[in-house]
């Protein structure tokens, strides 16, 4: 079993597989999205779960998960258009 290479933190994600991380994917950019909605800083949003378990993706998997800075951007660009 492919185990994620993170050291151990406050967000527990030593313990997770690659394929629990790839399917909380989409939970993860919900709460990214949430967070921005509610008009978080970067600085918050950088020390959430969503945010390393997004950015755990990335260093693993960079061809298939986006940076979650980038994600951020994409993000912010849908909520002011629909605005």
């Amino acid at each position: 079993m492919v185990k994620a290479q993170d050291s151990p933190n406050a967000t527990g994600t030593s313990g997770l597989t690659i394929g629990q991380l790839e399917a909380g994917y989409p939970l993860y950019c919900k709460a990214l999205r949430r967070l921005l909605r509610d008009g978080r800083s970067d600085d918050q949003i950088a020390r959430t779960v969503c945010w390393e378990r997004l950015a755990l993706l990335h260093r693993c998997l960079p061809g298939r998960y986006k940076c979650p800075t980038y994600l951020i951007v994409l993000m912010r660009r849908d909520l002011t258009a629909l605005a």
